[in-house]
């Protein structure tokens, strides 16, 4: 693979220091969850205590949700499912871009129209920033105490209620034997034209990935991306919904399932960089269905909930057979990506960055217009 960046430029140009970038993806070892404090005890009714009460209220409640679809993906299927556990809470959630939530938020601050009750969403400083302003409920859900302590805040502002993760993925059999087992392959000229992606400079997380990748290549890789002509489209689930569809063999920052193996393989390649973190949830203060959010939070952190086929928040729900913790994987920057959210300098610097060498957003956002007060 002759584009690849030889050792010699990746010892020259792959330090943080080097790129400008900062250590990005340094994480410090696993640690325990931390006993609560702040906020009172826990949570000691039942989800089905907290469900009558929250009818008792009034039976409503509204979320805004951090998503790339109104009605399809993570937001939508938290949706339909507590619905279904809950059908007498009339819940609106309405999904949309993170990064369009929280200004939406400020903004009704501002103008005292607050809709929501619950904020769930990627933009990791929102919540440090709310809790500083007195914005949010300090409350320990049912479980606060088994969270690993990387998915709460100690006073209980804000606790994280699911692990995300992005990589890239690929279709088993079009990419055959010499499928792209490190994001160094990535470059290689054999998948010229055959490579769909997320936009960096639309995705906060999407931008994280790529500027490890930048830290760790360098941005010769970075330059030589570009000239694989890759398809950037609006939207985390483009490049898999472009790789399912047959349209590309490689889809890049994408989330995925480590455990599947057909049609495509999401990776996580050992000693090479990915990404994740606790997508965080918080009551607003100003909340007018305060029981109905708490039922939300402690709903979201049951084991009933918190049991799948990935990975937990929870240091008491082991993962499926064949992952460890996700805290447990250096690889998966952990720490690093909160950090890297709290420095929105940098930030916004790798954004224009990577629109130099991949050009501007294109498109409309893909969930769609929801306005100014979307569940009011």
């Amino acid at each position: 693979m002759t584009s690849l960046p030889s050792r010699r430029r990746l010892l020259a140009t792959g330090a943080g220091a080097a790129l400008g970038l900062g250590t990005l993806g340094t994480t410090a070892s696993p640690a325990s969850a931390t006993a609560a404090h702040g906020a009172g005890p826990e949570e000691t009714k039942t989800l089905d205590e907290l469900y009558q009460a929250a009818i008792a209220e009034g039976g409503k409640l509204v979320i805004y949700a951090g998503g790339d679809l109104a009605n399809s993906g993570s937001g939508a299927a938290a949706r339909t499912a507590f619905r279904q556990r809950f059908p007498q809470i009339d819940l609106n959630l309405i999904v949309d871009y993170s990064k369009y939530h929280d200004v939406r938020v400020d903004n009704q601050f501002a103008t005292d129209t607050l809709v929501p009750d619950v904020v769930q969403l990627q933009t990791l400083h929102d919540f440090t920033r709310w809790k500083r302003q007195g914005r949010l409920l300090h409350y320990k859900p049912a479980g606060f105490s088994k969270l690993h302590k990387k998915f709460k805040d100690p006073d209980g502002a804000w606790v994280a209620g699911m692990v995300i993760a992005f990589s890239y993925l690929y279709d088993v059999a079009a990419a055959g034997a010499d499928a792209p087992q490190t994001p160094l392959d990535l470059v290689d000229p054999r998948w010229k034209g055959a490579i769909a992606s997320s936009y960096p400079h639309d995705d906060d997380a999407v931008l994280y990935l790529f500027a490890l990748y930048a830290e760790t290549y360098g941005w010769d890789w970075v330059a030589d991306f570009a000239a694989q002509q890759p398809q950037f489209a609006r939207g985390t689930f483009s490049p898999g919904t472009a790789v399912t569809s047959k349209e590309k063999i490689i889809g890049v920052g994408a989330g995925g399932n480590p455990l599947a193996t057909s049609p495509n393989r999401w990776m996580m390649t050992d000693g090479h960089p990915f990404m994740a973190w606790g997508q965080r949830i918080a009551i607003l203060k100003q909340a007018a269905n305060p029981t109905a959010a708490k039922l939300y939070l402690n709903w979201q952190l049951s084991t009933e909930r918190q049991t799948s086929n990935s990975w937990s928040v929870r240091t008491d729900i082991a993962p499926p057979t064949g992952l460890k913790p996700i805290w447990e994987y250096p690889n998966a920057n952990v720490d690093g990506f909160p950090r890297f959210m709290e420095d929105r300098a940098q930030v916004e610097r790798l954004k224009q960055t990577f629109a130099l060498y991949f050009g501007e957003v294109k498109g409309d956002p893909t969930p769609g217009w929801p306005g100014l007060h979307p569940g009011a």
